[in-house]
């Protein structure tokens, strides 16, 4: 089995460095602005009281909030947004920074997109909230609620400015969620339809391959039991033709467990046109002659097709023998020039609808379908029963 390819690069960064990594950034960038440091053309920010213990007590939750991102996501934002307050108010901020509202952005984003609804939407609703309780925080409550906007410079459009990055960071994890929720969907649906697909294969495979040997085992042991005491050479005759064919069933289902066990490999298909004088000798031999007649020049078929004429032609004739009460049947061969037309006919009784199973007819429909062809099965007019198909033959198989 192959190894597991490595993930890209980008998806094995843990969502807890793509937001430390700015936040971080930010709050070098706050307090390099706040000590009035070299290159920096703004004023230095008044200090705040006990502004190291704000900063430092930020700098302790925030990575606290990045490293616990992807196992508890709402108190790790709680935390993010906690240490965002605490080093923008000891660096005596009128606001938030973009640079730090831009990690909170990148840990709602990854929420929304790995969370499921009820927590995003939490997760959102704590980000929008942010800037008007951290005004809240650095106003007093006793302040009136109408005045928040008015405190500062640009408050109301920060405001809306951040609470709309924040939706559209939302949005955007949480069309990644439902996107992968769906190919999830898809995955499963297309692996359900594949198991379905191969059972049937396999069914068809299991009963065709039986079918038709118990069919010929039953003919010979009940001929056998009728001169077991008259003709003992006759019977013991028939016996060793159920020995016979009970040996070539076995070693065919042998033949298809190995094929099915090999995955990596291309199975040998079992049987083909190639077969059919044989299953017509073997089926002779029973008891019930088959005439095997070929028109056109015969030709190497394609695997799929070559293995679904065998099987239908096997599955008509093993009808023959359980049901029509005939001792004979005739099987034509037409190889034209974009198809391949079989014809599978008896004078019995006209019952040769299903075998005892109820798979005979529904298996060879389902054969012919999958190739693109056309099936017909329905009694003649003039007694017995015909089974007719024709399977389409691809350009490129015809032109060799």
């Amino acid at each position: 089995m192959p190894a597991t390819p490595p993930l890209p690069l980008l998806k094995r960064v843990p969502p807890g460095a793509w937001t430390g990594v700015p936040w971080t950034y930010g709050t070098l960038l706050a307090i390099h602005a706040f000590f009035h440091l070299p290159f920096m053309a703004t004023d230095p920010f008044p200090p705040a009281p006990d502004g190291w213990v704000l900063i430092a007590s930020g700098s302790v939750l925030a990575p606290a909030g990045c490293a616990l991102l992807r196992r508890h996501p709402l108190p790790a934002l709680g935390l993010l947004l906690a240490g965002t307050y605490a080093v923008t108010l000891g660096l005596s901020g009128l606001t938030l920074s973009l640079i730090h509202y831009v990690a909170i952005d990148i840990a709602l984003g990854w929420i929304a997109a790995s969370s499921d609804r009820r927590r995003s939407l939490t997760a959102l609703v704590l980000a929008i909230a942010v800037l008007p309780v951290y005004q809240l925080t650095r106003t007093g409550l006793g302040r009136p609620l109408v005045a928040l906007y008015n405190t500062g410079r640009g408050d109301w459009q920060s405001w809306s400015a951040l609470a709309l990055s924040a939706v559209v960071a939302w949005l955007i994890g949480n069309s990644v969620r439902q996107n992968r929720a769906y190919t999830e969907r898809l995955t499963t649906q297309a692996a359900t339809q594949a198991v379905t697909a191969e059972r049937l294969r396999i069914a068809r495979e299991m009963h065709d391959t039986v079918a038709h040997s118990i069919g010929i085992i039953a003919l010979q042991a009940g001929a056998a039991a009728r001169v077991t005491t008259t003709q003992p050479e006759a019977a013991r005759e028939a016996m060793r033709a159920v020995e016979t064919e009970g040996r070539e069933t076995l070693a065919g289902l042998r033949r298809m467990l190995v094929a099915l066990r090999a995955a990596d490999e291309t199975p040998v298909l079992p049987a083909g046109l190639g077969d059919v004088d044989r299953l017509a000798a073997t089926t002779t031999a029973a008891g019930v002659r088959v005439d095997v007649r070929r028109r056109g020049e015969p030709r190497q078929l394609p695997p799929d097709i070559d293995l679904s004429a065998f099987r239908i032609i096997q599955e008509s004739v093993t009808n023959v023998v359980r049901h029509a009460g005939t001792r004979a049947c005739r099987v034509t061969l037409d190889y034209r020039d974009d198809e391949l037309a079989l014809e599978v006919t008896d004078d019995g009784r006209g019952h040769g609808t299903v075998t005892d199973t109820g798979f005979g007819l529904a298996g060879m429909r389902e054969r012919v379908a999958l190739l693109h062809g056309e099936f017909t099965a329905a009694p003649r007019p003039e007694g017995g029963f015909r089974v007719a198909a024709r399977l389409p033959v691809p350009t490129a198989a015809v032109a060799r």
